[in-house]
């Protein structure tokens, strides 16, 4: 019996770059509260070896291929959720483009690569809540879970610009599907000690960033999975609209 009860076994989730990573630690999260999730990544092999670990463990998985920016790819992860699980309740939108990004200014950084950047860290929200909406308001609600970040309190380029953005699509959302009994809510992590984050951060910029956390340390992907689950659960029924930090207290707001 999980911490939320049977609350979660007859419900179905959607989690977006959950190949590895945050993305990963929420579908798990998801499943051992026993939701059927389904493993949606650009990364086929990545999801599919996630959810096999799920399966692995008695949960319940399905891996899907997606591609955020398109919504023909996000509508075809829809229409095989609903084929396997028939139904979508919750929707996390944690796909970026993060491991691996160019580091730039926005003033120099080439055109093409801002339009595609944006078009998964920021547009990729919006193309898979539009792809999944109509299902969750079938069911009756649903929440959906946006992955914000610090970034978008603090310099950071165009990654904190898309950040800001999906701040305030969190709560344009929320207006536009309250009604159908939807709630839109985003998680802000401050720097969490993940692969990409590894691979991405000059170690030593790293080291300064625990610097200034209050709780001195980097976050681990456990730190984040409790928020994602409260905001999909019924305990946060009355709360829509808002962006939670889980960061240490690296951002006073």
């Amino acid at each position: 019996m999980g911490l939320y009860g049977d609350q979660f076994k007859e419900k179905v989730a959607i989690v977006t770059g959950a190949g590895g990573g945050i993305g990963q630690a929420y579908a798990e999260a998801l499943a051992r509260e026993g939701a059927a999730v389904v493993v949606a990544d650009i990364n086929v092999e990545g999801a599919q070896k996630v959810a096999d670990g799920i399966k692995g463990e008695g949960g319940n998985a399905l891996a899907v291929r997606v591609d955020v920016s398109d919504p023909d790819s996000a509508k075809e992860m829809a229409a095989q959720t609903l084929a396997e699980f028939e139904g979508i309740d919750y929707l996390v939108n944690n796909a970026a483009i993060f491991g691996g990004m160019k580091l730039d200014f926005l003033i120099t950084v080439d055109w093409d690569y801002y339009k595609k950047f944006m078009s998964v860290n920021l547009d990729g929200a919006l193309v898979c809540t539009r792809a999944v909406y109509r299902k969750m308001a079938k069911r009756g609600g649903g929440a959906i879970v946006n992955q914000s970040s610090t970034a978008a309190w603090l310099y950071s380029n165009f990654y904190g610009l898309a950040k800001v953005g999906i701040n305030g699509l969190t709560q344009q959302l929320a207006t536009e599907l309250g009604g159908q009994n939807i709630r839109v809510n985003a998680i802000a992590p401050g720097p969490i000690d993940t692969e990409a984050n590894r691979t991405t951060t000059p170690q030593e910029m790293v080291a300064d960033i625990v610097k200034g956390i209050p709780l001195s340390r980097m976050g681990e992907v456990d730190d984040l999975t409790g928020m994602c689950l409260f905001l999909l659960s019924d305990q946060a029924k009355w709360v829509t609209g808002q962006i939670f930090n889980v960061d240490g207290g690296q951002i006073i707001r």
